[in-house]
Formats: structure tokens, C-alpha cells, sequence
């Protein structure tokens, strides 16, 4: 039940962060592994760091929110293993900035990447899920799609979107059996954070309204995701799963 043995998985934006843990965490599961990312060199690292110990990880570099690379990600999926048990929709971006700063070109961006790739990506290999025995969908949303958390409106906006579109593929996709979820991490230690983290106060901030009193771990993230994909969450669809050191139940 909890295992990820010989599954097939691909993970968007798989070489830092939350991504990357994930990655990490799955070839640990005994799953093989294809990870996107848009940096060569990223990828490469990677792959070096990780394939001693897993031959089972394919590093392609690729930019979700291009339709053609999409292709050519379902093309090597379905040339090396006919079929998707697992795609884990991670890949995103923000400009943390006032909604009156941000540029028609920079809001599309982050919209782009947070809600329309997955989308897009999901409909596409959602004939290679098809003919997994137990495929399943992780969407990498945010508390920023629930409450404003000063991460900027295009962010909340996408996100939002992302954790709506994962109630509706959830109940569609059905019939397919196809488990859709989501994961809405609180603040959590990576390179989209770093920065923000790196001020005292706004991180005096974060842990103060966190019952747990730290920012979270990407690996907290990766188990998440992990589980949702197992067999062990066999009944679980359409959900939000809120990972955030206990911050949404604290009122006071």
C-alpha cells in the first residue's frame, strides 16, 4: 500500500525545490522517474547527482507552458513506457510585487506557468493515464489560492484556479479513474522563497503565525505528494491537502 514501486512518474519543474525533493522521494519509492525543467545545466546536475544510486531518472528539458514541448514530452513517454501512472503538475513561478506594478507581459507569465500549464499538460497525457491500472494527478497549489498571503494577486489568482481545476478533473476524469489532488504548501524553504526568507521580519512573521513555529522543509512537501499517489490514498480525490504547520487553523 505504500509503495511507488515500478510506477511511472513525471514531475514538472523537478530540479530545485519542492520539485526536486520530489523527484528525491519517488526513485527512493522504487519509482522510475522523468523529471522537466527549462535549465540544461540544472537538469544535468541532477542527473549526475542522482543516477549512481537511480538509472531509473530522464532529465528533459522542456518549458511547460509551450505547447510543442508538451508533445515532446508525451512522445518520450510514450515511446519508453506506453503509459503515465503519475504526473505530479509542480512547475510554477511568482513576482511578489502590488497588482498596480505588475505588466500585462509579467501577470500572463505567472498565469501561464501556474494554471495553464497544467492544464494543458494534464489534458494532453490524460490518454497515457488511461492506461495506467492507478493513475493519479498531484497539483502543486498554495495557501496563497485560499487566504492572501502578500505573495501578489496573480499568484492567489492561479493558485486559486489550480486547487479549482483539481475538484474538476477530480469528478470528470472519474470514470477514468484518474485520483486528482492538490498540495497547498505553506512557506517552505526554496529558491522561490529564498529572498523572502532572508528578511528577519517577514520570516518573524511567517513562524509567529505558524503553530509549529518553522517554515516547512521541501522533503514535508515531497511525502505529501508521495502519498497521494500511492495506492494507500486509493479514495482520496478532489482534495485540497493543506500542509502548513497547523497557520490555517490559527485565528489568534
Amino acid at each position: 500500500m505504500f509503495t511507488l514501486k515500478n510506477y511511472n512518474a513525471l514531475i514538472t519543474g523537478g530540479s530545485k525545490g519542492i520539485g526536486k525533493a520530489t523527484v528525491e522521494m519517488f526513485l527512493e519509492l522504487g519509482a522510475n522517474v522523468i523529471f522537466t525543467a527549462r535549465n540544461q545545466k540544472a537538469i544535468e546536475e541532477l542527473e549526475t547527482e542522482l543516477n549512481k544510486k537511480h538509472p531509473n531518472i530522464k532529465g528533459i528539458v522542456a518549458d511547460v507552458t509551450n505547447p510543442a514541448d508538451i508533445e515532446m514530452v508525451k512522445k518520450y513517454i510514450e515511446t519508453n513506457w506506453g503509459k503515465l501512472d503519475v504526473l505530479v503538475n509542480n512547475a510554477g513561478t511568482n513576482l511578489r510585487k502590488p497588482t498596480t506594478e505588475y505588466s500585462d507581459e509579467e501577470y500572463q507569465f505567472v498565469v501561464d506557468t501556474n494554471i495553464k500549464a497544467p492544464f494543458m499538460i494534464s489534458k494532453a497525457l490524460y490518454p497515457l493515464l488511461q492506461k495506467s491500472s492507478y493513475p493519479s494527478i498531484i497539483n502543486l497549489a498554495s495557501i496563497a489560492g485560499i487566504l492572501d498571503v502578500r505573495t501578489g494577486s496573480p499568484y492567489g489568482i492561479s493558485k486559486a484556479g489550480l486547487i479549482q481545476l483539481t475538484k474538476n478533473l477530480a469528478v470528470e476524469w472519474a470514470e477514468s479513474k484518474i485520483r486528482v489532488n492538490a498540495v497547498s504548501p505553506w512557506f517552505t524553504e526554496t529558491p522561490l522563497t529564498e529572498n523572502l526568507l532572508k528578511d528577519s521580519d517577514k520570516t518573524a512573521n511567517v513562524i509567529a503565525r505558524t503553530p509549529l513555529k518553522r517554515v516547512a522543509q521541501p522533503s514535508e512537501m515531497a511525502s505529501t505528494i508521495a502519498f497521494l499517489a500511492m495506492p494507500a490514498a486509493s479514495y482520496i480525490t478532489g482534495q485540497n491537502i493543506i500542509v502548513d504547520g497547523g497557520m490555517t487553523a490559527n485565528a489568534l
